[in-house]
């Protein structure tokens, strides 16, 4: 009875701890290839993001998207972005995109912002590699 109860006790703590940690959502890097003008850029903003100034990061990532249009991880940190401005419903786009972009992109297919949108946007799937519908 006793080792029962501390398996019980032990269980609780184990799942007590891990209902309080949440997974902190970082801005992404550029991939591989991308040119190194528009990578600094995305450091740039980046930067800003971390510095937690979310008007100065929406701007540079917003010129990251002039700059390349093609660039998943841009379109990715501005919706982190653009949700911390309040910005949900262009936020919900740019995750949109940035999936768009990067079918095969784990970090961004599964990322909690972009899941929380799956009945919204049609996404049909648990993740980038769940070739079946839900």
């Amino acid at each position: 009875m006793r080792v029962f109860r501390w398996a019980v006790l032990a269980m609780m703590a184990v799942v007590g701890c891990a209902s309080q940690h949440k997974a902190e959502v970082r801005p992404l890097h550029a991939a591989a290839g991308t040119s190194a003008v528009v990578s600094q850029q995305l450091e740039q903003g980046n930067q800003l993001f971390a510095q937690q100034d979310w008007a100065g990061a929406q701007q540079v990532y917003l010129a990251t998207i002039q700059a390349d249009q093609t660039l998943a991880e841009a379109h990715y940190n501005l919706a982190l972005t653009l949700e911390r401005l309040g910005e949900k419903a262009e936020a919900k786009k740019h995750y949109v995109a940035a999936a768009n972009l990067a079918p095969g992109n784990k970090v961004i297919w599964d990322a909690p912002p972009l899941r929380k949108y799956d009945r919204e946007i049609g996404l049909d799937r648990k993740s980038w590699m769940d070739a079946n519908p839900k």
